[in-house]
């Protein structure tokens, strides 16, 4: 099974609770009043977009053949295994920008001190404690939601049959 983030874009309001969640998840105290007293700027790694007015929700698909991982040159940029999210070794990296420039979806940045990149984990250290990424769990809307792709996939099929049947006229047997 291989959990992904999926987005209901319908359901986005733009309320951008996803991108303070995930500051707050990749801050060192993991808590929003204490980051704040000490200045810390974690970055976040989803962000909101905005298009003709409507909100959109963007992150890092953990591509399969991820280019960023190609193009780093330290193995900064890496998997731990299959279905495995891609990571940044902040102790590696050496903030160079070959994978910002080689990510297709401009997904990855350079942290405020310049010296490593970030992008989405999928909160590596919330999944260990069986916990969704933070994005997902601040998401009121439900418009993120971290599920198997399978079942992603299921739900569409459903939603779709759904549509058909009802858009059929009723017949009496």
């Amino acid at each position: 099974m291989k959990k992904k983030i999926f987005i209901k874009f319908e359901k986005c309001v733009g309320c951008k609770s996803c991108e303070l969640a995930c500051a707050v998840a990749h801050s060192s105290t993991k808590d929003l009043e204490a980051a704040i007293l000490l200045e810390e700027k974690p970055g976040y790694r989803i962000k909101v977009e905005t298009y003709k007015d409507r909100p959109i929700p963007v992150h890092c698909s953990h591509c399969e053949d991820a280019t960023c991982i190609l193009a780093c040159p330290t193995g900064a940029a890496h998997r731990d295994g299959d279905n495995k999210p891609v990571l940044i070794d902040s102790d590696r990296c050496i903030g160079c920008s070959m994978c910002v420039q080689a990510c297709p979806f401009g997904m990855i940045d350079i942290s405020a001190d310049g010296k490593s990149a970030l992008k989405c984990d999928l909160c590596i250290e919330r999944l260990s404690d069986n916990k969704a990424p933070a994005c997902v769990t601040a998401c009121f809307t439900k418009a993120l939601q971290y599920i198997d792709e399978k079942e992603h996939s299921q739900a569409k099929r459903s939603k779709i049959a759904e549509k058909i049947v009802k858009s059929q006229p009723e017949q009496n047997s």
